[in-house]
């Protein structure tokens, strides 16, 4: 059974940091794309950022570049979201996912598996 487990949502001020972790198990992930997306309340789920099977190559929403590092350790099967430089509009829950696809990786449809979340809340 395949499982990605957020964790480190919490409660922060406006020009602080957190980050995120995602342990993956059921599956290897140096065989998948990976990727953080969030989910404000009333909003659609939004493209965070991915990161391709090596760690080389890395995409980043256009509201989160240069404030957020994703990161992967394939040997521990873990993805990380350095947060930085949070604003309170960063507040949502974070979601990690999983792809074995080759599509578009900002692309909600493009994941085949997904955590239950972790909320994120960035105080003004």
């Amino acid at each position: 059974q395949v499982q990605l487990v957020e964790s480190g949502g919490s409660l922060v001020q406006a020009g602080g940091s957190l980050r995120l972790s995602c342990a993956v198990s059921g599956l290897t992930i140096n065989n998948y794309r990976m990727g953080w997306f969030r989910q404000a309340p009333g909003k659609e789920r939004e493209f965070v950022a991915g990161v391709e099977w090596s760690g080389r190559y890395k995409y980043y929403g256009d509201s989160v570049k240069g404030r957020f590092l994703i990161s992967r350790d394939n040997a521990k099967n873990l993805v990380a979201l350095q947060m930085n430089s949070l604003k309170p509009e960063d507040t949502a829950v974070y979601y990690c996912a999983a792809t074995s696809g080759y599509g578009y990786i900002k692309s909600v449809s493009e994941y085949h598996y997904w955590g239950q979340g972790t909320q994120v809340t960035v105080s003004s």
